[in-house]
């Protein structure tokens, strides 16, 4: 198995094979997670909720990034790996090179995921114009939970459809190579997919989309929260991490997750 590249991801979805992503935020489990054959690992900084305890991904920093995307790397033999731009890293273009920078100099990322549509288009066409490759996120935007005031899908109802639909393709034209679509109706995600070339993952997306992505914790059935609606508990069914994330692939592989249960209408 060779290194996977944003080339072989467009390969991917050209051939209309699926995408498999988890996220990850140490050696332990990336070792785990390559055994399993993961096309993609995501340190998120889902880290400030599942590693760190708190209520939200808002904590989380620069530094924290850095030194779990490091302890990725050391680890990963195979997986393309990307890593979160955290709250506020990224105000300004400037501000999001500083950032990009120490994410894949010292923390040796093969790209970085900003959340956000219109507002960053400016940032992501910054950094992309500097050898920074760059996944995008639309849909339900954790960093930006006080203003939402709640985890809830997003795009119901066609001015919200519409607005990610056109972040999508503008994300896409300001040099975007990725990008995740999180909470979205799953016939949006679909739409998006189709009209875009750059590969689309999707979480709590439907089966539509060209890959899907997971927190860890959530498909082993480990957080203290419950588990989200779209996630399925993988370990329950195997008993073992190994097994679990095998599984994963597997069922992502062959469009058996997401089921119509794991979709928003």
């Amino acid at each position: 198995m060779g290194k996977t590249t944003i080339s072989t991801l467009n390969r991917m979805k050209s051939a209309g094979e699926k995408i498999a992503v988890i996220t990850s935020y140490d050696a332990s489990f990336t070792r785990q997670i390559e055994m399993a054959g993961m096309d993609v690992i995501l340190v998120g900084d889902s880290l400030g909720m599942v590693i760190q305890g708190h209520e939200s991904t808002l904590p989380v920093t620069v530094d924290d990034m850095v030194y779990h995307t490091a302890n990725v790397m050391r680890a990963s033999q195979h997986a393309m790996v990307i890593a979160d731009m955290p709250f506020m890293s990224h105000a300004t273009p400037e501000q999001a090179l500083m950032t990009a920078g120490r994410l894949m100099k010292e923390g040796g990322a093969h790209m970085v995921k900003i959340e956000g549509g219109a507002p960053q288009l400016d940032t992501v066409r910054h950094l992309t114009a500097r050898a920074v490759p760059v996944c995008g996120h639309l849909g339900l935007l954790p960093q930006s939970i006080h203003q939402l005031g709640s985890y809830k899908v997003q795009g119901r109802g066609e001015h919200a459809a519409e607005r990610i639909l056109k972040d999508a393709v503008g994300l896409q034209h300001a040099g975007a190579q990725m990008l995740v679509l999180e909470c979205v109706p799953a016939v949006l995600a679909a739409e998006i997919t189709q009209a875009l070339e750059i590969p689309v993952i999707g979480i709590g997306a439907g089966g539509d989309v060209d890959g899907q992505v997971l927190v860890l914790y959530d498909m082993l059935g480990i957080t203290s929260d419950g588990t989200p609606s779209f996630v399925r508990d993988f370990l329950a069914a195997t008993g073992t991490v190994q097994g679990a994330l095998s599984a994963y692939v597997a069922a992502v592989r062959s469009g058996e997750f997401p089921a119509v249960e794991h979709s928003f209408s």
